[in-house]
């Protein structure tokens, strides 16, 4: 593989800064959003001198303590995932190149955060509380009434969005950098670990939700 083509790819970038740059992101986009949305409804300025508010600031304290957690968590799955999907197709892509791979994919999902923020500070700028968390940019959550459904299908249809499907373009865009081989096997790679774990876990989530 060429050199050059490999340090110009983001995928190829230092990994402990790559990570490091996504939390700094991930915890200045959940402070404004905490700061200039979540912490301006009516219903949390109602709750803010009561137990319940108190809780929800321990909660969002937690929220911006885990990010590194949780990414750490995350990036060690799913490129698990990937990797143990490219050994059985026979691609020699490291467990290392899919933890790239995967952080480079990561950056899409701060797309739909920031539209997020943008359509409650600039287009619905007085949102109850259920509304902020209902919201996610074309999802499939859309098309459905948050009040009417059962509670148990509201994070399924956020979770399946257009920014799942431009993840997975990024993921076989990462693994095609790296094993430079056809990418319509690339895709089967993706489908069969990533998506079809991600699916089962929506199911599950159905199952178990109480």
């Amino acid at each position: 593989m060429d050199s050059t083509n490999e340090t110009k790819s983001i995928f190829a970038t230092d990994k402990r800064l790559l990570f490091i740059l996504i939390c700094l992101i991930a915890l200045l986009l959940l402070y404004v959003k905490k700061s200039f949305i979540e912490n301006e409804t009516a219903a949390f300025e109602f709750l803010q001198d009561r137990p319940e508010g108190t809780i929800l600031q321990l909660i969002s304290t937690l929220q911006f303590i885990s990010i590194p957690l949780v990414y750490a968590w995350k990036f060690t799955i799913i490129a698990f995932v990937i990797w143990v999907g490219c050994f059985m197709y026979g691609y020699r892509v490291t467990y290392g190149q899919c933890w790239g791979v995967v952080m480079g994919a990561e950056f899409i999902f701060f797309i739909p955060e920031i539209l997020k923020i943008l359509w409650f500070m600039v287009i619905e700028t007085d949102p109850a509380y259920t509304d902020i968390g209902a919201f996610y940019p074309l999802s499939l959550m859309h098309f459905v009434d948050y009040y009417a459904i059962d509670a148990r299908w509201a994070y399924p249809l956020r979770a399946l969005n257009m920014f799942e499907i431009a993840y997975c373009m990024a993921l076989v865009s990462g693994i095609h950098h790296y094993a430079q081989k056809e990418k319509k096997i690339v895709w089967f790679i993706v489908v069969s670990s990533y998506v079809f774990l991600f699916l089962l876990w929506l199911a599950f989530y159905v199952v178990v939700y109480k």
